[in-house]
């Protein structure tokens, strides 16, 4: 069956009334309801804008599901009906989820929808745009289904297989855009499209993965088969007394056995701590978090301050070592990961988080399943969007010829950690069709980048005007 994705069924599931085909239901079902649940796989499951992004309730402490319905007649107030998370009932999972699954799908599949034509019609994007449509066809089906032993089972199983479905997506995102960078000229204003879209595809993609793995891990019997402490340690994924420290060990260490392959060699690692003196001193600094979160974050980055030490340094004896600093402050949790790898020049610093871009070479094919010490291009992005998640930040402050800082933010706080989602309306669709405004002399050095990307463009031609005021 071919599956128009502007079809009535997705946009009923979209977030504009007009755009809803309701048949008699009350549109407030489907607009913009959200919720939250979240997943752990082994210890660490990595796999988990300027637009409108949807500020829900805290998911932190007992709660794993927040119910978020819209007032059709006030669209930002929350009635959030709570769930506790060890305690859960799967039949108001599965109510909830059949509800907010296809909601977050159909967002993504409309702005898909709205990508440049050659960028659609590359063969690794048709794949993951048929995965979408497959995943959201097979939820759909249980919308009137009745939450009895057997749908319960089912839907878990179906579950799993739209998360396996969909484990590659990044990868296959990824050499969609390669696709076309090799057989297309891309202007400034598709790459800028392009890097706008990947911000919002995968933080939604976080989203969507955190409640199917919430779901089967609370249902499907992987919370019982959890070894030791780990079955009362975490209500789904979330740690609730999450040791930060030990995650940057973890994470320090597995990348560290990657830097040894390649480099035979590799720093050591020197960790600090402090807090803030109105706090209570604490011997260790425990944080209710998502564990998965933060080492995907951290191994990211280790992974690349190891690199720049290493060639920085090349072929000595002692390598100056990787120091993190953690502070816990009144409103923030801060982890500063600080190298001595030489830095990294001003005009380079824009490309940093833009999609694709590394100054390794690129993995092959074949290591597809390997992980890399780097190479993809997606690591700081992404971690990026996985710090921003719960309304934290990952920013980077480098000084070239001596080293660089990078710095994750995570809330102090777990009522003020809420979910951050991109949503789908007319001002979306607008940015994708709205040319890029030019920066002036006067702004900053952070727009620079930007103007030497459209400047080193294949056949870029000046227009006219600039020609002209350049000979004056």
């Amino acid at each position: 069956m071919v599956f128009d994705t502007e079809s009535s069924v997705i946009c009923k599931y979209t977030t504009r009334t007009h755009e809803l085909v309701t048949h008699g239901q009350d549109p407030a079902n489907y607009l913009e309801c959200s919720g939250r649940s979240v997943h752990i796989d082994g210890k660490y499951d990595t796999e988990l804008t300027t637009c409108e992004h949807r500020n829900l309730p805290p998911l932190y402490g007992e709660i794993v599901h927040v119910h978020v319905f819209q007032n059709p007649h006030n669209r930002r107030t929350h009635t959030p009906p709570l769930v506790p998370g060890l305690n859960a009932s799967e039949k108001k999972s599965f109510i909830f989820l059949r509800k907010e699954l296809p909601v977050r799908l159909a967002n993504i599949m409309k702005e898909i929808a709205l990508l440049p034509e050659n960028l659609l019609r590359m063969p690794s994007v048709v794949a993951v745009n048929d995965w979408y449509i497959r995943s959201f066809q097979e939820i759909i089906e249980f919308e009137k289904k009745e939450p009895n032993s057997a749908t319960l089972e089912h839907f878990c199983n179906e579950l799993v297989k739209i998360r396996n479905r969909h484990s590659d997506v990044v990868e296959t995102m990824a050499q969609g855009v390669l696709e076309l960078k090799d057989s297309h000229d891309v202007d400034h204003h598709t790459e800028h499209s392009i890097q706008y879209f990947l911000d919002r595809f995968y933080m939604s993609r976080i989203s969507i993965r955190m409640l199917i793995n919430q779901h089967t891990l609370l249902f499907g019997g992987q919370l019982e088969n959890a070894p030791g402490p780990n079955r009362s340690k975490y209500i789904g994924c979330i740690d609730t007394q999450c040791d930060i420290v030990s995650v940057i060990k973890d994470a320090y260490e597995n990348a560290r056995f990657l830097c040894d392959r390649y480099y035979l060699a590799s720093p050591d690692l020197s960790i600090e701590m402090s807090q803030h003196n109105d706090l209570e001193p604490e011997p260790q600094v425990n944080i209710v978090y998502v564990p998965s979160h933060l080492y995907h974050m951290l191994f990211e980055l280790f992974k690349n301050s190891m690199r720049a030490v290493m060639e920085y340094h090349g072929s000595v004896d002692v390598y100056p070592p990787i120091k993190v600093t953690l502070a816990k402050g009144k409103e923030d949790i801060c982890l500063k990961m600080s190298d001595k790898g030489g830095g990294i020049p001003r005009s380079t610093t824009d490309y940093l988080f833009k999609y694709m871009y590394s100054t390794a070479p690129q993995p092959s094919k074949s290591d597809a399943h390997t992980v890399p010490l780097a190479g993809y291009g997606y690591g700081l992005p992404i971690s990026r969007l996985y710090a921003r998640y719960f309304h934290g930040d990952l920013v980077l402050v480098s000084c070239e010829g001596d080293g660089t800082d990078a710095v994750i933010y995570m809330k102090a706080l777990s009522n003020e950690a809420n979910e951050l989602l991109p949503i789908f309306n007319k001002t979306t669709s607008k940015f994708y069709r709205t040319a890029v405004q030019t920066s002036d002399w006067s702004n900053q050095a952070a727009h620079i980048g930007d103007r030497q990307i459209c400047t080193k463009l294949k056949n870029h031609q000046l227009p006219h005007s600039c020609k002209e005021s350049m000979t004056l």
